[in-house]
């Protein structure tokens, strides 16, 4: 756990620092320069440029991550593992591109009454996929090195400055839309072009792939993992991004602009979790390797509570300033949304509940599992979506989202608790639960200040303390525990010291 706890918080302080940039950029200043159409657009951009980027990857980034740990080998270059990657990369780039591309016609068509912004950018997405593919590709490259931070501070932090400079050109009638979307889709390829120029600065870029290393098991090997790589990855980035896209299928690019926004505040409390995935994946591929289940289910259930003590405190927190939320964002047209965030967020509550899951699965000699488990789960939010969008709009989308995720986790927790007995609940849970229902309580019956935000000020310190007090005297997490014992022990020094002085 030292390796995921060191870089979980240097990567969790980056991402925060992303988040905040996130919320000034789409939660802020989007709704207020850019119209719910031109909003939509980027959005859409985005999704598609991801979700391309991850089949062309063709299965290898999961490959990576499971069967690295059998080419590490610094002194041998790690047997050119990454020129074999960037190999099958470009291959599968190639295959998207030509798939996109004989779609265009029929695509066009349809977007021509509700999305005929996005017709005018289609081929946008091409150099989009082709620089997120390879972003994905070095940025799993490195977290199988153990350097997970790298792709965190270019991507949430360094890409968000950039966007959020690009708004500001905008705001300020530097540059037209136009203008602002090419150099938008400039600021989104940025830590690609970084990442691979630390690649070279590091003296890591070896692309010589060593084939003789390669015996016919292992290379058997590697093609069952990234077939169902294939499968578990695409799936995994459908689930992700379809609501969007079927949103601005059936509804159109303005409502696409509307999900997008109120749809972020929902997944605020998904950040901890992204940065605790990234880490501990690579360290459940070297357990799994030895055969280490007390430190897999250890893993299991510390980063369960602990990431969901952060989460139910960060729901809370923007659920109990909804109504600030909205002051923020001065449009009305995002109140169409409003419950969007109330259910994305319960969603992501559940994901969280689950942890590691996912990882703990596809490192396992069980990992084509996984692929079903998520390939159904994109099949169930495809269903739910069209379900659920044409009876509710755009809430329609969060429900398909919370009844699709809830089915899906109690399918990966029956699996991993019948295969391997792990379970990551306990007492605790259910407390965390109540300390929660507690705290919304408190915040509903403080009275909403004239000024907006001094009351988030107010309302946010008020839900944290009545929140982490109970949190704390009860032990919740022994994680955080320990964690803000450190920070209390440090201050006191620090206080000593200088009174000693």
């Amino acid at each position: 756990m030292g390796v995921i706890k060191k870089q979980s918080i240097s990567g969790t302080i980056y991402s925060y620092l992303g988040v905040i940039l996130g919320f000034v950029t789409i939660g802020l200043l989007f709704p207020r320069i850019l119209s719910t159409e031109e909003v939509g657009l980027l959005r859409i951009l985005v999704s598609y440029s991801v979700l391309m980027a991850q089949f062309a990857s063709l299965g290898f980034n999961t490959v990576t991550i499971k069967l690295f740990p059998y080419f590490r080998d610094k002194a041998r270059k790690h047997h050119g593992f990454l020129g074999l990657a960037f190999g099958v990369s470009i291959i599968g780039f190639l295959i998207v591109s030509i798939i996109y591309l004989a779609l265009r016609p029929s695509m066009v068509e349809h977007a021509q009454e509700k999305s005929s912004l996005f017709v005018e950018y289609f081929y946008y997405v091409i150099p989009l996929v082709f620089f997120t593919l390879f972003f994905n590709v070095i940025d799993v490259y490195y977290r199988v090195l153990y350097n997970a931070v790298k792709g965190i501070i270019y991507k949430e932090v360094i890409q968000r400055i950039l966007i959020l400079g690009v708004i500001l050109l905008y705001f300020f009638e530097l540059i037209d839309f136009h203008q602002t979307v090419v150099l938008y889709t400039l600021a989104i390829i940025s830590p690609t072009i970084l990442l691979f120029a630390t690649l070279i600065y590091n003296k890591q870029l070896f692309l010589k792939p060593d084939f003789g290393f390669i015996d016919h098991k292992l290379k058997k090997e590697m093609v069952s993992v990234g077939m169902f790589g294939i499968l578990a990855g695409f799936a995994g980035i459908l689930t992700q991004y379809i609501d969007v896209i079927m949103v601005d299928y059936m509804l159109g690019l303005s409502a696409a602009g509307i999900y997008t926004i109120t749809f972020f505040f929902g997944t605020l409390i998904l950040i901890p979790l992204r940065t605790m995935g990234k880490i501990s994946s690579v360290v459940i591929a070297d357990c799994w390797k030895t055969n280490d289940l007390v430190a897999i289910n250890d893993i299991y259930k510390k980063s369960s509570i602990s990431m969901s003590v952060v989460g139910m405190l960060l729901f809370i927190g923007i659920w109990g300033n909804i109504d600030n939320v909205f002051l923020m964002i001065k449009d009305g047209a995002y109140m169409a949304g409003k419950m969007v965030i109330l259910f994305i967020g319960i969603a992501n509550l559940l994901d969280i509940a689950l942890s590691v899951s996912p990882h703990i699965i596809v490192n396992s000699k069980y990992y084509r599992y996984l692929s079903y488990f998520v390939g159904g789960f994109a099949v169930l939010l495809v269903v739910t979506n069209i379900i659920f969008i044409p009876m509710y709009g755009l809430v329609g989308a969060a429900i398909a989202s919370l009844v699709s995720k809830f089915i899906y986790n109690g399918v990966k927790f029956a699996f991993l608790y019948s295969k391997f007995g792990f379970q990551p609940f306990s007492i605790k849970f259910p407390l965390l639960i109540l300390i929660g229902f507690m705290t919304y309580y408190v915040s509903a019956l403080m009275p909403a200040m004239d000024n907006y935000i001094l009351d988030i000020l107010l309302r946010s310190l008020i839900i944290s303390v009545v929140f982490m007090v109970p949190v704390y005297l009860f032990k919740i997490s022994t994680d955080i525990n320990s964690k803000i014992e450190e920070i209390f022990n440090y201050l006191i020094k620090r206080k000593t010291t200088r009174g000693g002085a």
